[in-house]
Formats: C-alpha cells, structure tokens, sequence
C-alpha cells in the first residue's frame, strides 16, 4: 500500500532479520507452536546453543488459555508458556540440557528481565541472541530484550500467527487492534526506563 503512514508503523513494528549464529535464542511467551517449532528448527540447523523460553500466565488471566494450534500434538496439561513452549521443544527432538526456562513473567517486560536472571542463575554469557516471536510483538520484543541485555547483540527471526503480517495488518480490525495496540505499548513500556537506557 502506497500510504507513508501504513509504511512507517509497518516499518517500526515488523523487525525482522535473517538468521545467523548466537548464542542463544529467546523465546517471549505464547500459545502458538510455530514459536518453539521455529526456535527448535534454528537450533538443529546449529544457531544457537541455548534456548531461553518464558512466560507463566499473562496479567490479564488467571489460568494459561491453552494451545491456540496443534492441539492435537500438543495436548499436555500445561500451567504456563514456558511449560508448554518446553514440551515443543522436547517433542521436536530438543535436549533438555539446552533449555534454559523461566515460568513466572506476565508480560513482555518480565519475559525479558526473568529471562536475565535465569541465564545469570545458569551462568552462561550471552554476547549474540536471536529472538523468535510473533511478527507484530517483533519491536516490543527488541527493546525490551535488548534493555535486559544491553550488551548483546540481538537479532529478531518473526513467525506469523493469527494470519497478521506486515503486508495485511491494516486489512481487518483485528490486525489494526493488534499493531496499533503494540505501537501504544512500545511507547507506554519504554518511557519509564528511556532516560536510564540513554546513560542520563
């Protein structure tokens, strides 16, 4: 669409790089498959050596809502994102000893900050991260993560879920509910630690 306005927010929300070596990859909480079927997939092609998913339940809700897709592969009993993201990986080959999880964040900020404090508990160094999340949640994710690990060089490797894309987002309310939700929260999310992240 020729439209500079459509242009620029898809710019700004849909991060997205081609994949390339790291340490680690992050994995932001979820109810879709395709995140960890896509993490697993990296891995085995020899990315990254760790795999750090999280989430517990979103602050909205008070019980995990269950498997948005594959429920039928994916059927277990799970309490949490991180739980249900771990039997993906377990499911598609993973070993154990490469999974690095935390269960207790409820939103983005959490997802990455936890996320620190586990691979700190873990003591391993992360200097190269890919993150693999949802194509809309792509810019919240960055800064976010890259606030948690300042000193890491991160690179977003997006899935598509709920058919929301850069090229269609604008098409249905529910795509526009969505990104223009994201834009809002990439701000709402960033001031209180802008003035921190600049060094003032």
């Amino acid at each position: 669409m020729n439209n500079r306005i459509i242009s620029d927010i898809s710019n700004f929300i849909f991060v997205s790089d081609e994949p390339q070596n790291a340490d680690a990859i992050f994995l932001p909480g979820g109810s879709h498959p395709e995140q960890p079927e896509y993490a697993a997939e990296l891995y085995k092609l020899g990315y990254a050596k760790w795999l750090i998913p999280s989430g517990g339940i979103s602050v909205k809700r008070d019980k995990w809502p269950g498997v948005r897709s594959k429920a039928d592969v994916y059927n277990g009993d799970y309490k949490s994102d991180c739980e249900f993201f771990t039997d993906v990986f377990l499911k598609n080959g993973i070993p154990a000893s490469a999974i690095i999880g935390e269960s207790r964040s409820g939103h983005t900020r959490d997802n990455a900050f936890f996320s620190w404090e586990a691979v700190n508990r873990a003591g391993i160094e992360i200097k190269t991260a890919l993150i693999v999340c949802k194509a809309f949640h792509a810019r919240r994710c960055l800064m976010l993560y890259q606030m948690a690990f300042p000193n890491t060089e991160i690179k977003v490797c997006p899935v598509h879920c709920y058919n929301i894309t850069k090229e269609n987002w604008y098409k249905s309310e529910s795509g526009i509910d969505r990104v223009l939700g994201e834009l809002a929260r990439c701000g709402n999310q960033f001031v209180g630690d802008i003035k921190h992240y600049i060094g003032e």
